[in-house]
């Protein structure tokens, strides 16, 4: 039996780009996806973590995601929808609504739960893929962001965190295989961090240092796609049926060039293994253009004048421009009103100005970044542990990134009032 579905990732619904609601553009993108759910008519649509930007996501990007799930199962009805929460999302905020997701044929998986005798429970992360007869076509294998507090001490088999990820993996696996049949294809749907795979700086790190890598040794071959979410560039990872369908959306200036889209998928297990998967990337169209300028100071000013004019009315349509000068003199005192009228009026928004100095002591160096992003819990604390004197050491950030990581937890397991 053939199944079809999306697979997508990295939402970020509710972010905020240097202090600008990125609102419009999601729905930009949600009102397309509408349009290929529509028009195409997929058995699933999984969307691998990072729903929301933050835990707390306010109100308005709440509302985005389920009008879309109303709107997605009005067009598309016996289309299922499954979720899983990523390092950005509360897995325990997103469980809470399963009522209302059942209502859209939607599920999420926000956290790894244990069962009666404290052990994994399986059974809530192998989810089936029906048709529209509603025969299994698929099983979906879903693990969201995997916290060491939910899967470390079960057993003698998850002492650390990396012996509990590989033994979770080979569970739940064999009791996918359990249940499969041989019309039956096995998709893994998982947020994290693989190993060979290309980052951008738009990405939190999951776990300090290397430890956050995972191999993709931990896909049994039987698994017929892989759709994982975390990092925000689409690519394959080692094999083509290992993915990442990536963002959206751009979340940094680095990710200008990405190719933003939602992967197709079609597995039929009839075929043979070459001709059993069959992918078609739907390309995402941008909304709103980012640019990023450099160079000298002279050169900058050419590079901005040069930029298509045409106003642009509503501020949350207008560009982006983020503008890295160099210079072996201080700035002018004026310097961000003089490029901000080199622009073309009403169309752009300068959101960051880099300075880099170029002089024989430091040339290469960057200077101040000029933005108000609010800084990490880790860039906060390595700032300080600089500024003290010491030397940077992995293990002391470690140790402190481990009790924001407990801290968030006791955040998301409070009862909300």
């Amino acid at each position: 039996m053939t199944v079809r579905f999306f697979h997508t990732s990295d939402w970020h619904l509710g972010q905020f780009f240097y202090n600008h609601s990125r609102q419009y553009e999601h729905e930009q993108f949600l009102a397309w996806l509408l349009e290929q759910i529509q028009a195409r008519q997929p058995d699933a649509l999984l969307i691998a973590g990072d729903i929301f930007d933050v835990i707390n996501p306010a109100s308005s990007a709440q509302k985005q995601l389920y009008q879309f799930l109303a709107d997605a199962h009005s067009l598309a009805p016996q289309m299922q929808t499954l979720m899983i929460a990523g390092n950005h999302d509360s897995g325990y905020r997103i469980e809470q609504v399963e009522p209302l997701l059942e209502k859209y044929h939607a599920k999420t998986v926000g956290v790894i739960h244990k069962d009666a005798h404290g052990q994994l429970d399986l059974e809530r992360l192998l989810v089936p893929i029906y048709d529209a007869d509603k025969n299994i076509t698929a099983w979906c294998l879903t693990l969201p962001f995997l916290r060491p507090a939910e899967i470390t001490g079960i057993n003698e088999h998850t002492a650390s965190s990396q012996s509990a990820i590989a033994y979770l993996h080979q569970q739940l696996i064999a009791e996918a295989k359990k249940r499969k049949t041989a019309g039956q294809a096995l998709i893994l749907m998982s947020h994290a961090h693989m190993q060979g795979a290309e980052t951008s700086d738009s990405e939190r790190p999951i776990i300090i240092g290397n430890e956050e890598a995972l191999s993709t040794a931990l896909f049994d071959e039987v698994i017929d796609y892989v759709a994982l979410g975390h990092l925000h560039k689409p690519q394959k990872v080692g094999q083509e049926h290992i993915r990442y369908s990536g963002s959206p959306i751009p979340l940094s200036f680095s990710e200008i060039k990405y190719k933003h889209q939602v992967v197709e998928v079609t597995i039929d297990p009839a075929q043979n293994a070459e001709s059993r998967l069959q992918l078609q990337a739907l390309a995402i169209p941008r909304s709103v253009q980012l640019h990023k300028i450099k160079g000298g100071l002279d050169e900058v000013f050419t590079q901005l004048k040069a930029l298509p004019g045409g106003e642009i009315c509503n501020i949350d349509q207008r560009e982006y421009v983020d503008i890295e000068y160099h210079t072996d003199v201080p700035p002018p005192p004026n310097l961000r009103q003089q490029l901000e009228d080199a622009l073309p009026p009403r169309r752009y928004r300068l959101v960051r100005i880099t300075r880099q100095y170029l002089t024989p002591e430091n040339s290469g160096a960057a200077a101040d970044a000029v933005h108000l992003e609010p800084p990490t819990p880790e860039k906060l604390f390595q700032q300080i542990w600089e500024k003290q004197g010491y030397a940077a050491d992995n293990e002391v950030l470690s140790d402190f990134m481990s009790l924001v990581h407990d801290a968030q937890k006791s955040l998301e397991s409070e009862p909300q009032h």
